[in-house]
């Protein structure tokens, strides 16, 4: 009201203005009710135990929305039973200061059980208000028409047994069939058809490229849209081991308001804030997503898992050989392993394994070791994981059975900078690549520690090596493996950060810097007179520049590089049973005789020795047999490319692509063939190798012969169009009342012929 004057004081009470009072007291209207649930299944109490459960729920939803309640903001009904004693209905109704606490409570709280009797239902308000408005009458849904799918597994059906690749260059997307030295045969491109780069799936069925808002996989001959997974700015993605999973992870936490709402949406309020999903790869559907992890840990305390938490660690979850479990690790906290198809947590809670950094799964046995496991063996699944040195408790190494969770073996190891797990194909062996440092912490070593899982006890055996291993990598399918070791002043201080393949940023000199290095190649050795088998060196490469291990898919044969640096850019081809045709000979360049193989009198020995201006990537195809270099513009600012080697390190195809980003090999499934299929084709291996050199020579002919009728058809071409052209001038001329020019000796030419006799053969023979 405003100022009183009692000199202007109105005439009616009717004009007396109390809009001001009005404003005070006015009684807003709330519209807004999604910061309001509902929770059912609440215990019912009387008006004795109405408070103490208020209470308790007031606790319960606090902590489990993150967020605070409005004051008065839970209202339980309350009415009278049929006794007349006044009590609760089992429901209630919880207001919120914010609709992200309702939409946490909601996602948190809905399934709780308070007791084996009470599983709270939690719900937001405006979804019940929805729910209520729904159409009572059935609509038929509008189903598709079938339309059959192309085979995506058709490349293997090629007569010719090639691969193929991919390749990234410039705006263009292409697919190649590998035709050794020649020029690759073209079979698809596509303009913009990724936005980043391009990932093949582990068996070689999907080709996937990255979109702004999400993923599409490709594939089958004529390289149509398989399925599209929705997941605005995803950079990362992670097939499961039989590609029947997709993980896709974004850097930008799902915000459905930022998102176009539809049918096709496949996020609910359950996915809001999350990164990392986990899709159905044959259906298409979004079945969990996962937020990022994080750790409550004081960083001091565990500096391995704060470094965990500054980056991105993929693949984020780690996928068991069956595709059974995977499982991630919240740094320093807990290991969580996840049931399929339900996504659910194994037993329904995370082992608790204080300070614990990384884990690694099992690959699957061999046939021959899975046919000595019992049944109940068959369905285990095996990790390791590794915890570091806390307090006075020495860091560790475990082996676990999953899923009832038993430790199999446990190792105690002191002096601990950090560790790399690293697991032999057929999961017979696991290797810990321990970096250590002195009492002092001055110096820096290694220890490998291996682990023979399917021997009796799991016994352990420990192999010093006095330099820190920049690169440690087994041979597929055998019993031998490689490292690279460097003494030299300017190797980075955290030589823990090294790779399998190669070292890691954190472990690598300057890309200026050439670090001097030695490669070892060890071999199990089985003739020990004390009956103990162990590691050996099989033969150490010293003043080597090499920090890269390529081993082919095949064993045997591997690569050693210096990948990504300056000013060398050497790759050494290694043959580790190379067989020379006088075994009494002393090669300089070869290894001894390895100790136990005496009878097959195989070697070490460098087949070639290459070198590929600018190289920043190695890959072996498939089968073992080709090997391909590429310069990458994404780490190198020109001489852009790729070349194509054998596994003898011979040269078969180069080609200088300006813009050239990225070439992989599409992968190969595991083959068909039953162990004795495989032994009878390699005992009948010279007969087929005859036929495959009569393929190799006609397929040369008939490309001799097709380049030769090309060359006839382009000179009869000329021939064609001069003569056509000579009688089209010859016609314009006499239009235009010109004479044509003749040469003076026109009429007077003479043919002369000139025969040259060739002796071919001559024989002489003595007649009597």
């Amino acid at each position: 009201m405003p100022g009183l004057d009692y000199k202007n004081l109105p005439d009616r009470e009717e004009d007396i203005d109390f809009s001001d009072i009005y404003e005070k007291h006015t009684v807003t209207q709330e519209d807004d009710f999604n910061t309001i649930v509902v929770v059912d299944g609440a215990p019912i109490v009387d008006e004795a135990k109405e408070e103490k459960l208020l209470g308790v729920l007031k606790k319960l939803f606090t902590k489990g929305a993150g967020g605070d309640i409005k004051d008065g903001g839970i209202w339980m009904p309350m009415s009278p039973n049929a006794a007349g004693k006044i009590e609760s209905k089992g429901y209630l109704f919880i207001d919120f200061e914010s609709a992200e606490s309702a939409h946490a409570a909601v996602k948190n709280l809905d399934g709780h059980k308070m007791s084996k009797a009470h599983q709270l239902s939690v719900n937001k308000f405006t979804d019940v208000e929805k729910y209520t408005k729904m159409n009572d009458k059935y609509v038929e849904p509008v189903i598709e028409e079938f339309a059959p799918k192309e085979h995506i597994k058709s490349w293997l059906a090629d007569e010719q047994a090639r691969d193929q690749f991919v390749m990234y260059r410039g705006d263009d997307v292409s697919i190649f069939w590998n035709r050794k030295s020649e020029d690759p045969e073209h079979v698809h491109t596509r303009q913009n058809w990724t936005e980043t780069y391009v990932q093949w799936s582990p068996l070689g069925s999907y080709l996937a490229t990255f979109h702004i808002q999400g993923i599409v996989l490709w594939g089958g001959p004529s390289w149509s849209k398989i399925v599209r997974f929705v997941h605005p700015g995803v950079k990362l993605i992670d097939f499961s081991p039989c590609e029947r999973y997709l993980v896709t992870w974004s850097n930008e936490p799902i915000q459905l308001s930022k998102i176009q709402n539809g049918p096709s949406s496949p996020f609910t309020e359950y996915d809001e804030g999350n990164q990392a999903i986990i899709w159905d790869v044959h259906t298409g559907a979004l079945l969990r997503s996962f937020p990022s992890t994080s750790s409550q840990d004081d960083n001091n305390a565990n500096p391995h898992a704060a470094a965990a938490n500054k980056t991105v660690h993929w693949p984020m979850f780690k996928w068991s050989s069956s595709e059974k479990y995977f499982a991630r690790v919240i740094p320093g906290q807990q290991l969580s392993i996840y049931e399929t198809p339900s996504m659910g947590l194994l037993e329904k809670k995370s082992i608790k394994i204080p300070g614990i950094v990384d884990f690694e799964w099992s690959p699957p046995s061999s046939n021959q070791d899975s046919a000595k496991k019992t049944s109940q063996q068959k369905e285990e699944e095996l990790l390791a994981y590794w915890t570091p040195e806390v307090g006075n408790q020495p860091a560790r190494v475990t082996l676990m059975n999953v899923p009832n969770k038993e430790i199999i073996r446990t190792k105690n190891l002191f002096n601990v900078n950090d560790c790399k797990l690293y697991w032999q194909s057929k999961g017979r062996y696991l290797a810990v690549k321990v970096d250590r440092h002195t009492k002092t912490k001055k110096s820096q070593f290694a220890n490998i520690e291996i682990f023979r899982v399917t021997e009796k006890g799991i016994p352990v055996e420990t192999l010093e090596i006095k330099d820190p291993v920049m690169a440690f990598a087994w041979e597929p399918h055998g019993e031998r493996f490689a490292t690279i070791t460097t003494n030299d002043p300017n190797f980075g201080g955290n030589p823990a950060a090294a790779g399998a393949g190669g070292p890691a940023a954190g472990g690598q000199a300057a890309p200026s810097s050439t670090l001097k290095t030695t490669v070892t190649f060890y071999y199990l050795d089985r003739t020990s007179k004390s009956h103990q088998t162990g590691f050996r060196p099989l033969k150490v490469f010293d003043k080597k520049t090499a920090n890269y291990l390529f081993w082919s898919p095949k064993g045997r044969h591997i690569v050693t590089a210096t990948l990504r640096n300056a000013s060398v850019f050497d790759m050494e081809f290694w043959d580790l049973d190379f067989e020379p045709l006088n075994s009494g000979n002393d090669d300089s360049t070869a290894a001894a005789t390895t100790a136990g193989a005496a009878k097959s009198a195989t070697v070490v020995q460098l087949l070639a020795t290459q070198e590929h201006y600018g190289v920043s990537d190695i890959e072996w195809d498939p089968t073992g047999r080709y090997v391909v270099s590429g310069s990458s513009m994404w780490r190198q600012a020109g001489d852009h490319g790729f070349s194509l080697w054998d596994f003898k390190g011979q040269s078969l195809y180069k080609q200088n692509i300006d813009k050239f980003k990225q070439l992989l090999w599409r992968p190969r499934p595991a083959s068909l063939l039953s162990a004795d299929q495989k032994k009878k084709i390699k005992k009948n291996l010279r007969q087929y190798a005859k036929q495959f050199e009569e393929m190799d020579l006609a397929a040369g002919d008939a490309n001799a012969a097709k380049l030769i009728a090309a060359r006839r058809k382009a000179v009869e071409e000329w021939y064609a169009w001069r003569k056509a052209t000579e009688k089209q001038v010859a016609q314009e001329r006499k239009d235009l009342g010109k004479e044509l020019v003749r040469s003076a000796d026109d009429g007077k030419s003479e043919i002369i012929e000139e025969w040259v006799e060739e002796v071919i053969e001559e024989t002489e023979e003595i007649v009597e």
